[in-house]
């Protein structure tokens, strides 16, 4: 077996996300898959995992459906039993940021979201801007304690419904006129955040297409992100090379580590960077 990981999502509208939900629960029963998958009516957000066979046929039952053809599939090795089971769901929201009613989405995906760059665009930005350009992290906090692009605002939030009441409050205010990079791990959540900024004023705004996993696969530890990539499955953190700088912080001793795990074990619900002889102790 070669365990293989995939994570896309798709913004169109869907008219009957039941029925999405029944037909993609199937597919993937029928596949022996894992994972994750959340369909509202604005679109899909997927990660799902098992054997490379098995995976493939899913992908390409998956992009059979028309609106789901051009899928951007960010395709990652798995450990095996990476997921602990399978779940499909129907949301108001497949990235929940608690405002479904704002997000509108047609045929091309979030209407007035963030001016997509690609890995070198971002790069070429940054060359022609220096340090005007702001990275914002679009991901919970812990997930930027390991890994983030450097200089990067990192918003203290612990779920995604915090950015609304951070935005609206004013604390980034000051940004407003500079050109805002929005990332996260695989564009999802910027497609959301970048339009939810430029309606509330921010006046350059992009966002990372594909995410830090397209960075990565581009430029591995090469270029301006730094550190390791927190994923959603039982991997937790993964490197995009040998060479990956260490950024994270033990939450008890204070060393250096990319290690993310629950604590106080296993069964504990909140996850911490913490170094394994820590989480050992």
């Amino acid at each position: 077996m070669v365990p293989k990981i995939v994570l896309f999502y798709v913004f169109t509208p869907l008219p009957d996300p039941e029925a999405i939900r029944l037909w993609q629960h199937t597919l993937c029963e029928a596949n022996s898959l894992r994972g994750r998958i959340l369909i509202s009516g604005h679109g899909i957000n997927a990660t799902v995992g098992g054997d490379i066979d098995s995976v493939k046929r899913y992908v390409k039952g998956t992009r059979a459906y028309q609106p789901f053809a051009d899928a951007d599939i960010k395709w990652s090795d798995g450990l095996g039993d990476d997921f602990p089971r399978l779940s499909v769901k129907v949301r108001p929201e497949i990235v929940t940021f608690g405002v479904p009613d704002e997000v509108v989405v047609d045929e091309t995906g979030v209407v007035g979201g963030g001016t997509r760059l690609t890995p070198e665009q971002v790069n070429e930005l940054v060359a022609e801007r220096g340090d005007d350009v702001v990275f914002f992290d679009g991901r919970n906090a812990i997930e930027s304690e390991i890994g983030r692009f450097k200089g990067a605002v990192r918003p203290p939030v612990t779920t995604t419904r915090d950015f609304v009441g951070l935005l609206d409050g004013g604390v980034y205010d000051d940004l407003k006129k500079r050109p805002v990079v929005t990332y996260c791990t695989g564009g999802v959540r910027c497609e959301v955040l970048s339009s939810l900024m430029r309606a509330r004023g921010f006046e350059e705004v992009y966002q990372l297409d594909g995410g830090i996993v397209r960075y990565g696969e581009q430029f591995r530890d090469g270029g301006l992100w730094e550190g390791s990539l927190y994923v959603f499955d039982r991997r937790l953190t993964v490197d995009f090379s040998d060479e990956a700088t260490v950024v994270g912080e033990c939450s008890r001793c204070g060393g250096a580590t990319r290690n993310v795990a629950n604590y106080p074990d296993a069964d504990g619900r909140e996850l911490v960077v913490i170094c394994p002889d820590c989480a050992a102790a």
